[in-house]
């Protein structure tokens, strides 16, 4: 059940990848337009759909979750091979794309902090778990 979710995560992969290549060819860029980005929202919106209709079992789930702690150092390797200063002095849109991509994330933060609504504060910890920590 393990090899269904890294199947799963697979699929997206090439889903995204797919996606990031076409994007780039739309913008005429000779590369890969976040194709990592669409395979993780894909990801996201798969799995949620999947709960959903119960069908993702918690082994399936484990292999999600697995290849999701190494989404971080594969996004970095994937950036390590972007020409950063190639796309900066070719032309100003990749300082726009940037700016717009900031603009959007703080327009979203006060969004975002508004879902799920205020919960009850923790209580206070006990001597035995203060002696724990």
């Amino acid at each position: 059940m393990v090899l269904y979710g890294v199947a799963a995560l697979a699929l997206c992969m090439l889903a995204g990848m797919i996606i990031g290549d076409l994007l780039g060819v739309a913008v005429g860029v000779d590369a890969n337009v976040g194709g990592v980005g669409f395979a993780m929202v894909l990801l996201v919106l798969v799995s949620a759909w999947l709960r959903k209709k119960g069908l993702f079992p918690k082994p399936t789930e484990q292999g999600v979750l697995f290849w999701s702690a190494l989404y971080i150092p594969i996004v970095v390797a994937m950036a390590a091979t972007q020409n950063v200063v190639e796309a900066v002095t070719g032309g100003p849109m990749a300082i726009l794309a940037g700016l717009a991509a900031l603009a959007c994330g703080a327009a979203l933060v006060p969004v975002i902090s508004r879902i799920g609504g205020r919960s009850e504060p923790l209580p206070e910890m006990t001597e035995e778990e203060k002696l724990e920590v």
